[in-house]
């Protein structure tokens, strides 16, 4: 297996203020480690807790590698990170009392101090910020803790600062085991969709907050589709939908590596089935409930080989991040009812990316400038597919192509 992302000297400069620093909120449910200066940081094995903090990146100029003669780009680096506050282990202690199982009311009281940290930390950040709305990024395999803050803060700068910007975590990077540390990641990641899916509750019922926009890559999106699938099957017991009740907004997925078959399980497997309990009980013939504004992105290229990689691994008939509007229509993947269920709601479109940019052409969504320039249309802007100033060109709905000069070059 190959490293998820290149952030470094692939990645497309910063676009805004040159020399400011720029504060992130993380939240992590890696174990903490001391960095080679002795500072604080977070390695690859996993934690028992819930922190959250800030991590301030700096600028730094680097040597010319693109762009025009004489000009150097600037790299992001982790200068400084600081925990603000630290749930209790978890899974939280039940006690035993003659009533019944009940949990420790000292436990839920040090939860409900941290749930106060973080929303106050949150609000501080979301008076300051131009959009009340949080983008929330999930890295992929074998990325550290600095490198997930970097790619946030590329993703930030890509949507010109006007968020609260959150980088979510989880324990990945794990050596040992089989295929160079892919399968101890792989259930690390099943490891933190708990955590995930409490850090949304949290996040998503802060006062101030409009709207969360996730955009998750690689591995990364198998762990968002498992907690928003989790969330989903709870606010649809609750009468209610994810983008109501936690105020999603966008899941964007870039080049994600997960099947074809299980994505579509997480998707839509619980609200189709007609026994899934609506409020106190199960509702087959009812209407359901409101999609809102929630939508899915999916960026993947046939020129992944990442993914390819990863296909083989597992047999998979075709990794969501390597699906094109060719491959639905092969025998294998065209039963799936992805494409089919989101093209009757409209809640998705699939864009597909057609270059070699990025590190072995998986990490694209950090070093071409039109997919940066799609996704600040997307998030920042609110444009749909078939609105001007979206790089898009559709091939047939839900599919789209990506325009762009690496994407051109490729044809």
């Amino acid at each position: 297996m190959v490293r998820d992302l290149g952030v470094g000297t692939e990645a497309a400069a910063p676009s805004v203020k040159e020399d400011s620093p720029l504060d992130l909120l993380y939240v992590t449910d890696r174990a903490p480690a001391a960095s080679a200066d002795g500072e604080l940081s977070y390695g690859a094995f996993r934690g028992h807790s819930l922190s959250f903090g800030s991590v301030t990146l700096v600028r730094d100029r680097s040597r010319f590698h693109g762009g025009a003669a004489g000009q150097h780009d600037q790299l992001l680096r982790v200068s400084r990170t600081t925990k603000l506050g630290e749930f209790p282990q978890s899974p939280y202690p039940i006690e035993l009392t003659p009533e019944g199982p009940r949990r420790a009311r000292a436990t839920v009281d040090a939860h409900a101090r941290a749930v106060a940290g973080l929303q106050g930390e949150l609000a501080r950040r979301l008076a300051t910020a131009k959009r009340k709305e949080v983008v929330i990024f999930v890295h992929g395999y074998a990325n550290s803790f600095d490198d997930a803050a970097k790619a946030t803060g590329q993703i930030c700068n890509t949507l010109s600062e006007e968020f609260v910007c959150v980088s979510l975590s989880w324990p990945a990077g794990g050596s040992g085991g089989a295929f160079y540390g892919y399968n101890i990641d792989r259930e690390s990641g099943e490891f933190a969709v708990a955590d995930v899916k409490k850090a949304v509750r949290i996040i998503s019922a802060t006062k101030g907050v409009r709207r969360l926009h996730f955009i998750a890559h690689s591995r990364g999106a198998d762990v968002l589709l498992s907690a928003l699938g989790q969330l989903g099957m709870e606010a649809y017991a609750a009468r209610s939908s994810p983008a109501e009740r936690y105020k999603i907004a966008n899941a964007v997925l870039f080049a994600p590596d997960i099947d074809l078959d299980v994505a579509t399980t997480k998707l839509f497997g619980f609200i189709s089935d007609p026994d899934t309990p609506f409020g106190a009980k199960a509702t087959p013939y009812g209407l359901l409930p409101r999609i809102g504004a929630l939508h899915l992105t999916v960026y993947s290229s046939p020129n992944d080989q990442a993914l390819a990689i990863s296909s083989g691994l597992f047999g998979s008939v075709v990794r969501l991040g390597r699906l094109t509007s060719a491959s639905i229509n092969s025998k294998e993947a065209g039963s799936n009812a992805l494409w089919k269920n989101s093209q009757l709601s409209g809640i998705a479109d699939f864009i597909e990316y057609k270059g070699i940019s990025g590190f072995a052409g998986h990490s694209y969504f950090l070093s071409d400038p039109a997919v940066q320039k799609d996704l600040a249309a997307l998030v920042r802007d609110g444009l749909k597919a078939d609105d001007p100033g979206r790089p898009l060109v559709e091939i047939e709905r839900p599919f789209w192509r990506i325009l762009g000069r690496t994407a051109e070059h490729s044809r």
